[in-house]
């Protein structure tokens, strides 16, 4: 492909996708569709949605097996069918695949509270439950007054609260539910300006107490709808009347959107990093010709509208992205605006990696990712240039690319539009994520002096602490198994209602990993957990960061979690690995510590003990070590290594 063709735009979408649904090929050419629909209009999603609706999942996964699929449930009230198209482009969309089993007209409340309903038989993983101003304005009296509106949302919550309940005792998966919006009709009924602010507080009270419930409900989403409101008419008064469609279907389409963000993060899809372009992207001009004198950044309005994105990329930052530069320009100015220029809000501190050459983008983005050790799938790009967004779209499939235009006004509402980074809580491990990869890019310098491996792990001081995890781990743990791709050796995600659940387990055996070196203590940095059956140990999952590979952290590990299965009275331990796309790094990790090969069915249990979903059997593979030899501690490293608490 030459360069005019990556810069210039491909045939449109819709001609494309129709083509794909003629020739019967949309499903075999499932992931081909990310790239189709990345810079695709409303109206082009729209279109994709029609016939990706109608396509079976079945046939998909038949395709793909190794797709990421989340079992997904569509209730609430009204009519929902215009939600299901925008649901299934949106997830094509970010290379996902979302099965629905759709409920009945308005029988919500059923289906949430009966466990033997529909939605509940089909062990969704992700409940969509999409409600509007309807479930309350359909009970008003005429004529009505605030005090009968403050009365059925004081009811309408009340029930609401109810169901929570009940669904998360009852089901697995993560349940969504979302604000009320107000009605401009309802509150023009009222000729009074005080009446209205009076409603105007109850509705929003109720709304509060809405958001409120997920902070006690960890499997619990509640979607705010006012900010999606704010891009799109939210109500469509005919359909609502002869169709009882009570959003409009451009805002169920944003509410589509929302839900394939959250579904991504539920499946560990959440991106890492955040690497940006300079020029056009940064700053006005380019800094080669105009010099950093020339450069229009903090001053006037074009100079504010790039200050105010780099603002947006800092607070990003702080929050546990990395941030990093590839752009191609020579290293020296550069680092001159970074460092010295007044209108710069990013300096070079704020970015792990600064890549300033003439290397082709998608090489440089390859070589970031070598050294911060993640995987490019880690990565957003964000760049003006339409030929440098589509050679890395093209080189780099898995990173995401945002391409910003000559607008700078327009680069935060595009960089934010599809929530790259979500995360279901911040730790203060994300917050210190930036300087733990800075940390590790100086190991990694470090290791330049050194000419072998075994003198540099000597010098590089490691102290691996291993203990039962406390409650306070819990937000932690769960994210390592929301986050953790290449060392997760069953990708089994779990939220923090799992986790707990773990806890309180007398025959489970939760171990977090801490690492420690010169150059400072890398924080929580993997996880064990195993369950004891009689005189059998499972190891369930084994989890570690790609930050801290190759230091003899897992051997160490392992090493341990065996001598004490041991000295308990553990006769063979048996360890479970479930292969993915993203985890092949893990696939001898049993037999390399001496575990052999056994069966399926040799498992003393043939489900990890936790409520979250569990991946099919049949995708597993089964390893028993039979305690007789048991790996050593590697002699570079200091472990630290205490079972107290829950042990097998």
């Amino acid at each position: 492909m030459s360069s005019m063709d990556l810069a210039t735009p491909a045939a449109p979408v819709g001609e494309e996708l129709a083509a794909l649904h003629r020739d019967r090929r949309l499903a075999t050419d499932y992931p081909r569709l990310t790239a189709l629909l990345a810079e695709a209009t409303d109206e082009e999603r729209e279109r994709a949605g029609r016939f990706l609706a109608r396509l079976d999942p079945a046939e998909v996964r038949r395709a793909h097996p190794a797709l990421p699929t989340l079992r997904t449930a569509v209730t609430g009230d009204g009519t929902l069918s215009p939600l299901l198209p925008a649901l299934a482009a949106e997830a094509a969309r970010h290379g996902l695949l979302l099965p629905v089993t759709p409920s009945p007209y308005n029988t919500w409340v059923h289906e949430l509270s009966d466990p033997r309903s529909d939605l509940h038989t089909a062990r969704p993983e992700l409940v969509l439950c999409v409600l509007s101003a309807a479930v309350v304005t359909a009970e008003l009296p005429s004529p009505w007054h605030v005090d009968d509106v403050r009365r059925i949302l004081e009811a309408k919550t009340a029930l609401i609260e109810g169901l929570v309940d009940r669904f998360t005792a009852t089901g697995d998966g993560t349940l969504v539910l979302n604000t009320l919006l107000l009605p401009r009709e309802l509150t023009a009924q009222l000729l009074d300006h005080r009446s209205r602010a009076r409603l105007g507080i109850a509705w929003r009270e109720a709304n509060a107490r809405l958001l409120r419930l997920a902070e006690h409900h960890p499997r619990l989403v509640v979607l705010d709808l006012d900010p999606l409101a704010a891009e799109t008419p939210a109500h469509d008064a005919r359909l609502s009347t002869y169709a009882k469609v009570h959003l409009s279907p451009g805002l169920l389409a944003r509410y589509a959107r929302e839900a394939a963000h959250l579904a991504r993060r539920l499946l560990g899809r959440t991106k890492k990093a955040l690497v940006l372009d300079l020029d056009g992207t940064l700053w006005g001009g380019i800094l080669g010709d105009d010099g950093p004198e020339g450069i229009e950044v903090g001053d006037g309005p074009r100079g504010e509208a790039f200050t105010a994105f780099q603002r947006v990329a800092r607070q990003i930052g702080s929050q546990g992205v990395l941030l990093a530069v590839v752009s191609k320009n020579d290293p020296e100015p550069v680092s001159r605006v970074l460092r010295d220029h007044p209108g710069m809000a990013l300096r070079e501190d704020d970015f792990v990696r600064v890549t300033a050459n003439w290397q082709p983008k998608h090489l440089n983005l390859r070589a970031l990712a070598d050294d911060l050790g993640i995987g490019a799938d880690s990565f957003v790009f964000a760049d003006d240039s339409p030929y440098e967004c589509g050679l890395v779209r093209r080189e780099i499939p898995e990173a995401a690319v945002v391409r910003l235009d000559e607008e700078p006004a327009d680069h935060v509402p595009r960089l934010l539009a599809d929530n790259w980074f979500d995360s279901a809580e911040l730790t203060t491990e994300d917050r210190a994520r930036p300087a733990h990869y800075r940390d590790d890019l100086a190991r990694k310098d470090f290791r330049h002096g050194f000419d072998s491996l075994e003198g540099y792990l000597r010098e590089l001081a490691v102290t691996v602490r291993l203990a039962p995890a406390a409650p306070e781990d819990v937000p932690r743990l769960s994210q390592i198994t929301l986050r953790t791709n290449q060392f997760n050796l069953t990708t089994v995600r779990l939220g923090r209602a799992d986790v707990e659940t773990l806890l309180t387990r007398p025959d489970t055996l939760v171990l977090t990993i801490r690492s420690t070196d010169r150059f400072g203590d890398n924080g929580t940095v993997g996880a064990v957990i195993a369950t004891r059956h009689g005189t059998a140990l499972v190891i369930d999952n084994f989890l570690l960061s790609c930050r801290v590979f190759a230091r003899g952290i897992e051997q160490a590990v392992i090493a341990a979690v065996l001598r004490h299965a041991r000295s308990t009275g553990i006769t063979e331990v048996y360890g479970v690995h479930r292969p993915t796309a993203r985890n092949g790094k893990t696939a001898d990790f049993y037999a390399h510590h001496g575990f052999t090969p056994v069966p399926t069915g040799a498992l003393p249990a043939p489900v990890p003990p936790h409520t979250a979903p569990v991946p099919d059997p049949d995708d597993r593979t089964v390893h028993r070590h039979d305690l007789r030899t048991i790996p050593n501690v590697p002699d570079h490293l200091r472990l630290d290594a205490t079972f107290e608490g829950p042990t097998p």
